[in-house]
């Protein structure tokens, strides 16, 4: 506890430091979120000295752990006792056991296949210790949700990537890993499987997770059910399908997940990038030539295209009730595109009082979340 202790002393003494100089600093944890975001700049401020659960009542549903907690060590822990983090934070990394940290998940603000279903990472979100840009310890929120009141601090920092503060402890609602599961394929283009899972969201069944892409047929759907063992039975015997087997689905479920399906490979055209357009879940089929592979009930989008055509997709998914974001470059000149989708003046400038309010000498990882901020 002392040793934690001193490494928390230690990140306040660097922040101060750097404050009062003026000098950048690169929160980063396992590394494995490098390539989300604009463009780095500072020197890295490592957060994984500063781990370990610190609590978990198994009874009570919640966990709190120091933000250079690994992911995989924290799944672990839940595992044991039949729980889980719901929304199946991607761990980006080829060995899940390493690199991925829990206030790495937070600040990304990144969820798996699960979350159309199941909430975001910033649902589960009870409290959050973090330092500012003077160096101040804060707390906010607390370990049940009744004590998140008044301005809801803890969620804001969800997928802020870093601007506002250093995450230095969390306190996470999970939930138990459901008692029984299925996954049903249906070969459909991609105009009858949004229907049909904009027809299945309206009926009581446990839908959890979808997927589509492109394929023999037309197309292949992947429908993931969790909840209860007769509710699962009977969703199976209504919708029809292909069930498949347990382990080849949780590979595929694995495999979107952390990105480790074929989709998500570098095409082998140069100059494409990865595209994360999330729209209205009842938006159909999009105006556009690309290939695409389709999740959360049809809510995410995901193509391979040239930075260049920022203009093109970013109209298509507001004309779809969402935006666009450039995932994953093919090189750093790609993000002069901007990586997310552009602000509009109001949230421009409540954006802007924020990082003011918490990091005034601007040193937390500036220009990440958007180039001039």
């Amino acid at each position: 506890m002392q040793a934690m202790d001193n490494t928390l002393q230690d990140l306040v003494e660097r922040i101060r430091t750097a404050a009062a100089s003026g000098t950048a600093l690169r929160i980063r944890g396992g590394g494995t979120l490098d390539f989300y975001g604009q463009a780095f700049a500072g020197e890295v401020l490592d957060t994984r000295a500063y781990a370990g659960v610190t609590s978990y009542e198994p009874s009570e549903l919640v966990v709190t752990a120091r933000a250079g907690t690994s992911l995989a060590e924290l799944e672990a822990l839940l595992e044991q006792q039949g729980q889980c983090l719901p929304f199946e934070p991607p761990h980006f990394a080829a060995d899940m056991g390493a690199g991925a940290t829990v206030g790495g998940m937070v600040a990304a603000g990144l969820s798996g296949p699960a979350r159309a279903s199941v909430g975001s990472v910033r649902d589960y979100v009870l409290g959050i210790s973090m330092i500012n840009g003077r160096g101040d310890a804060l707390t906010f929120g607390g370990q049940v949700m009744k004590n998140v009141a008044g301005y809801d601090v803890s969620r804001l920092l969800a997928g802020s990537l870093g601007i506002l503060g250093l995450i230095t402890d969390l306190s996470l609602k999970v939930l138990p890993v459901a008692p029984a599961q299925a996954t049903l394929r249906f070969e459909k283009n991609q105009a009858a499987a949004l229907q049909a899972l904009n027809e299945w969201g309206g009926l009581p069944l446990p839908l959890n997770a979808s997927a589509w892409s492109d394929g023999a047929g037309g197309g292949s759907l992947m429908v993931r059910l969790r909840g209860a063992v007769a509710a699962v039975r009977a969703a199976c015997s209504k919708m029809g399908g292909e069930r498949l087997d347990d382990a080849a689905a949780l590979h595929g479920w694995q495999a979107l997940r952390h990105h480790t399906h074929p989709f998500f490979s570098q095409p082998v055209a140069g100059g494409l990038c990865l595209w994360r357009l999330s729209v209205a879940q009842s938006a159909p089929a999009l105006d556009l030539p690309e290939q695409q592979l389709v999740e959360w009930h049809g809510g995410l989008r995901w193509l391979w295209a040239p930075a260049a055509d920022a203009p093109r997709i970013r109209a298509a998914a507001r004309q779809a009730g969402g935006h666009a974001t450039l995932f994953r470059c093919s090189s750093e000149a790609d993000r002069q595109a901007g990586v997310f989708e552009p602000l509009a003046t109001p949230l421009n400038r409540i954006h802007r009082e924020l990082k003011q309010q918490f990091d005034p000498a601007g040193i937390f990882n500036p220009g990440r979340l958007y180039a001039d901020l």
